[in-house]
């Protein structure tokens, strides 16, 4: 018997890097989001219906944006930019 590599794939992508976290806009979609927290989509999904999605998320009809000025908070990255003179 031959052994195979695994071509099993990660259910996220890789996690973001700082400089990643901060080029990101305004706010995100839930799917970047979750990847910037380490968490899949199913996850994010119901801790939102929960009611305990780590950031706050804003509700634009069918569609959910998440804050980047709160998931940076939980994620404990700063914009050292804007104390930069």
């Amino acid at each position: 018997m031959s052994t195979q590599e695994s071509t099993v794939q990660p259910l996220t992508q890789h996690a973001m890097t700082r400089a990643e976290l901060l080029a990101l806009p305004t706010s995100v979609d839930l799917t970047t989001a979750n990847r910037a927290l380490g968490i899949g989509r199913s996850t994010g999904y119901a801790l939102v219906r929960q009611g305990e999605y780590p950031c706050k998320v804003l509700r634009a009809g069918k569609r959910l944006r998440v804050v980047t000025a709160d998931l940076w908070a939980v994620l404990g990255v700063a914009d050292d930019r804007a104390h930069a003179a």
